[in-house]
């Protein structure tokens, strides 16, 4: 599972049309990830790329650093740590468990 959008459901109210939340897994701590000091210029995007090698995981480094990270955008300040959650499987499998 790589496209976390297909986890949107439509519901139809009358005429209007509206969809479901995604729900995200708690991403625990391990000593596994990685950290990172970010510089400018830095991404969710490009960091999911460099880790991941697909951009499309971003929220997985967003939800793993909810007082560091704006979930709204993609820039990142300088200077920053963010951790890198090196098992990406099972939060992968995580997300479609309560995503169903």
């Amino acid at each position: 599972m790589r496209n976390r959008v297909q986890h949107i459901k439509m519901k139809r109210n009358g005429r209007k049309r509206m969809y479901t939340n995604i729900k995200y897994p708690n991403i625990p701590f391990s000593s596994n990830d990685i950290y990172v000091l970010t510089s400018v210029g830095d991404r969710l995007d490009t960091l999911a790329h460099q880790f991941y090698k697909d951009v499309r995981l971003w929220w997985i480094i967003a939800n793993a650093n909810p007082t560091n990270v704006k979930r709204d955008g993609y820039g990142l300040k300088p200077n920053i740590e963010i951790r890198i959650p090196n098992d990406i499987n099972s939060i992968l499998k995580d997300f479609e468990q309560i995503n169903k």
